[in-house]
């Protein structure tokens, strides 16, 4: 699931006695934590239920209910969604830090993403595209600013902060876990449509049952977050302006026109693929820049931009669960275990129980290796090896396709060493750009680590676009092609390791 943006510190000094707000929640933790988890649990909830659906809905056709969309105009869609999630943290990030805190970020964007998901409720294509925008604009509001204020919950040497951390991303997994199998239920089951149709409702609506769901739950995560609001009066208050009483107004337009800005530019990579080639041209061009300069700080960000362009690329493969594997899961695979069909939508449930299965794991791994651990750069390395080795495990079931629907084993093999790769490379990503950031410069780096997983997710759906299910050798070819770049990818990062690695100036 998506990384967590870095906790914010805390003004209340490390040797004052304990107030009331920060004892009294799960595990002796603060009481805002339990607001903060089961409002992230639902607002995730919200997001991957929907997610669940997006793609499969664009293209089906008019008569199975869905938009009738091509594979390639469905996944250019699919990429700018997911890339404008991410990207507009940034901007959401700036308007907290600087003009309504991120209290009421999260409130404004909660009910945002609640219009939108409803909006989708409803049959036409106009309202689809406004209930994505709404969707995209309220998550870069709530996101990124309701993980700052997990942090502002504790002290900066408080040593329950980790802990609380691992808790809060449990609500994230718990929320991705439970969605799809909710909004899939509703919108693909023959269960539900007969339902449908014994009330004399037409059956075809169904996805805009899932989509109303996915406006349901985060409809109570608000309620949650209202209801307790005392547990964070402390924490998330709004900035105060500037002696003169001014806000940074210009700032915010500038910040707001260059999202835009590259939103569009990547909108137009669906169709001038030139583009993606000049983006990368730019971030080799910038690690060079930076790393032959001679202060530490400029060696620290080219280490920083390696970094990004790795996460970028892993991204672009990671995040092809919800276009190319669900219409894999949804078309080629027998979706039943034991004689029990399901809909296909709830694979999309898979990466979080792994998640839930090997976090405490890899947690372990880490501690019990200590110092002889691998370093950032050979986890990210090893993060990108196995999200690739996932799409070669797909070249063999792609190739078994031409007989048939396959064993849905091949996804769960699939899931398995993608969650693999994330434990690698997601977690340990988020840690080493706090330790590597400069000080003045550690709300740039962070909107750096959240464009690495924008421009991914757009690639994403660059990628997604030549997905082929008629046609086995092809699709074997489609999943090959990426596996191979993606090990490319791993063999440079590999033989560039004692390079980051004083690029990192002792940072482990």
């Amino acid at each position: 699931m998506s990384s967590i943006p870095a906790p914010s510190g805390h003004s209340t000094p490390d040797n004052s006695p304990l107030a009331a707000h920060e004892v009294g929640g799960i595990g002796g933790h603060p009481r805002g934590l339990t607001t903060l988890f089961f409002a992230e649990m639902w607002e995730r909830f919200s997001y991957y239920g929907m997610r669940a659906l997006l793609m499969l809905f664009m293209v089906k056709t008019a008569a199975e209910g869905g938009l009738g969309f091509d594979t390639k105009s469905a996944a250019a869609v699919y990429g700018t969604y997911t890339m404008s999630v991410y990207l507009l943290s940034i901007l959401g990030g700036f308007i907290a830090d600087n003009f309504i805190g991120a209290r009421r970020a999260v409130l404004v964007g909660g009910i945002i993403i609640a219009t939108g998901h409803f909006t989708m409720a409803f049959g036409n294509i106009t309202t689809f595209y406004a209930g994505l925008v709404l969707i995209a604009m309220g998550t870069g509001l709530l996101k990124p600013n309701i993980s700052t204020m997990v942090g502002s919950l504790y002290r900066p040497s408080d040593e329950r902060r980790d802990a609380g951390f691992s808790i809060f991303y449990m609500g994230i997994n718990i929320g991705a876990f439970l969605s799809p199998l909710v909004t899939g239920y509703l919108a693909q089951s023959e269960g539900w449509k007969a339902q449908l149709t014994a009330w004399g409702l037409n059956p075809l609506h169904s996805w805009h049952w899932g989509f109303g769901a996915a406006g349901v739950g985060m409809t109570l995560g608000l309620i949650v977050y209202i209801i307790q609001r005392e547990r964070l009066s402390h924490v998330g208050a709004a900035p105060a302006p500037e002696p003169d009483g001014s806000r940074p107004w210009g700032k915010l337009g500038l910040v707001a026109l260059g999202s835009l800005a590259l939103i569009i530019a990547m909108k137009a990579a669906d169709s001038y693929p030139v583009i993606v080639y000049l983006l990368f041209a730019i971030q080799i061009a910038a690690i060079l820049f930076f790393a032959f300069r001679p202060d530490e700080d400029s060696k620290r960000l080219a280490a920083i931009l390696v970094f990004f362009f790795a996460a970028e690329i892993f991204w672009a493969i990671f995040e092809q669960t919800g276009s190319s594997i669900s219409l894999f899961a949804d078309k080629l695979t027998r979706n039943e275990i034991a004689g029990w069909s399901f809909p296909s939508a709830y694979w999309q449930s898979v990466n979080s129980i792994w998640v839930i299965l090997l976090a405490p794991v890899f947690a372990w791994l880490w501690i019990a290796l200590g110092s002889k651990q691998p370093s950032s750069p050979v986890k990210f390395a090893l993060g990108l090896a196995f999200v690739s080795l996932s799409f070669v495990l797909m070249v063999p079931a792609s190739k078994l396709t031409a007989e048939g629907k396959v064993s849905p084993m091949w996804l769960v093999g699939l899931f398995f060493l993608q969650t693999v790769g994330e434990m690698c490379l997601s977690p340990v990503g988020l840690s080493t750009m706090t330790k590597l950031a400069p000080r003045r410069l550690l709300g740039l780096v962070m909107g750096i680590w959240f464009l690495a997983a924008a421009l991914g997710n757009k690639l994403a759906g660059v990628l997604a676009g030549h997905f082929e299910s008629t046609n086995a050798n092809d699709l074997a070819d489609f999943f090959l092609k990426q596996a191979i770049w993606g090990g490319i990818a791993t063999a440079i990062l590999f033989a560039l390791v004692p390079w980051v690695k004083k690029l990192m100036g002792g940072v482990r």
